[in-house]
């Protein structure tokens, strides 16, 4: 085995896929790209990491709610615009041509381009460590929608595309809590 950098040792664990997460401030709809995100064990709870360098951080505490949007590989490029420009000065659901869907648990916008929104309520946010954790309010999904992969960043401005979906739920059933 070949020794790397442990700065870069970030890139051999790479989360959950690559995510919007739409804000409204009480005046606009905002969106921001979440590079991580994360499960909290087997219940409708997430985290997601952010702060106040990203203006929907603001919106986030205020608000204390969001809509987390899960975009599929054929949106890859708007994924990247919207996180490499500000939504100070950037209406992005304009620049990047997506619709803002009113929520229906949540004043932020779900987006409809995207194979799936769960609107979510801020619980606890450990600014210490920029991770916001977000309770679940509802789900959505697009079933009719024929691309459905999602894709992963490695962080060092490379992607992975979830592939073929395997299953191995027989030799897991007696694993699982009831009703996964």
């Amino acid at each position: 085995m070949k020794k790397i950098p442990l700065s870069k040792a970030f890139t051999l664990l790479e989360p959950g896929p690559v995510v919007l997460v739409t804000t409204r401030d009480g005046r606009q709809n905002n969106i921001m790209t979440i590079s991580w995100t994360m499960v909290v064990d087997f219940t409708p709870q997430f985290a997601i990491t952010t702060g106040p360098w990203n203006h929907s951080f603001a919106a986030l505490r205020k608000t204390r709610e969001c809509v987390i949007a899960i975009p599929t590989i054929d949106l890859i490029d708007q994924v990247i615009g919207i996180g490499t420009c500000s939504g100070v000065d950037t209406d992005k659901f304009r620049k990047f041509g997506l619709t803002p869907l009113p929520g229906r648990q949540v004043q932020a916008p779900r987006i409809k381009e995207c194979w799936a929104n769960l609107e979510c309520r801020v619980i606890d946010i450990v600014r210490a460590h920029g991770i916001v954790v977000l309770d679940g309010l509802a789900a959505y999904v697009d079933d009719k929608r024929q691309e459905k992969r999602t894709f992963h960043a490695v962080g060092d401005g490379t992607f992975i595309v979830d592939g073929r979906r395997l299953s191995r739920r027989s030799m897991m059933r007696s694993k699982l809590p009831a009703g996964v």
